[in-house]
């Protein structure tokens, strides 16, 4: 079996949150980021299509009548070098327990601003967002970064997975901050790995597997701990049809079992393994409707 991650201390990022110390790419630049509030900015029209009576927002019979996720005039205004860029202009989305959902969209249309957002991983410039029925604007640094750790599960397109860490070490990582036991980071590890069928590379280096393989297992390590929601930022991006088919599959599964997912996506024909899809054009939801 292998070794665990016995000395968190040995990792050079905060313990408390994994996911910051591993996501470098929203929207920096050299000269930095400079957050301001769109209060007074006008607001530009958006046409939505909502579901409506006849396409129940509850797809699931996991659904309760309170959302999981809620958005409410969200908007995200980046300014570099005195230019403005609207991100995300005015988002109303609710997500309930058990849902899957794509979020699709042209490049540069605020994908990945908008899952950041949701991953607690950047801040509203205005608007609400409420998560599990709390307010996220009113937690504090510590508390949002132990909702990351204990609420939510990211996976990204380029896997993060630290070089130098065994798949094991990996998928345990996360679970090393929350203080479980030893036998008990050893029984989601393994579950997990054998969820994805990558027990036998337990003790393989990231760099001795191939895409699809790292792929599992950081599909493994974001569903180890079970969290409230799934975040998939591309998840086949990096991936050749074959394994990209067989990564959705995953998701499929995980679905089925309950997760709730929320997954971006320029690719068609992935999207369409969602049961709810939501498009975005210049920051807006053009269209959120359930799946064919």
């Amino acid at each position: 079996m292998a070794q665990g991650v016995s000395n968190a201390a040995a990792v050079s990022w905060p313990v408390i949150d994994l996911a910051m110390a591993i996501t470098t790419k929203f929207f920096e630049s050299s000269h930095g980021v400079r957050r301001i509030s769109s209060k007074n900015q006008p607001t530009q029209q958006m046409i939505t299509t909502s579901l409506t009576s006849n396409q129940p927002a509850q797809t699931s019979a996991r659904n309760g009548s309170t959302p999981l996720i809620r958005l409410t005039d969200v908007r995200k205004i980046f300014v570099t070098d005195e230019v403005e860029t609207h991100a995300v202009s005015g988002v109303h989305l609710d997500v309930r327990d058990g849902e899957y959902v794509s979020i699709a969209g042209p490049s540069g249309c605020g994908k990945t601003t908008l899952l950041s957002i949701l991953g607690l991983l950047d801040t509203p410039s205005d608007g609400s967002y409420v998560l599990k029925g709390t307010e996220v604007a009113n937690l504090s640094f510590a508390d949002r970064a132990r909702i990351r750790n204990r609420e939510i599960g990211f996976i990204f397109q380029s896997f993060n997975l630290i070089g130098d860490l065994t798949v094991y070490e990996n998928v345990e990582l996360p679970l090393t901050y929350r203080g479980l036991s030893a036998n008990e980071r050893k029984s989601a590890v393994m579950g997990a790995l054998e969820r994805v069928g990558m027990v036998h590379r337990a003790r393989h280096l990231p760099g001795q597997l191939s895409g699809g393989q790292q792929q599992r297992v950081a599909v493994s390590r974001a569903f180890a701990g079970k969290p409230a929601i799934l975040l998939a930022d591309e998840p086949t991006g990096n991936l050749d049809s074959r394994n990209g088919e067989a990564v959705m599959d995953l998701l499929k599964e995980l679905h089925g079992a309950g997760a709730t997912i929320c997954m971006v996506t320029h690719d068609e024909r992935f999207a369409r393994h969602a049961e709810r899809a939501v498009h975005l054009l210049d920051g807006q939801i053009v269209e959120d409707r359930l799946a064919a």
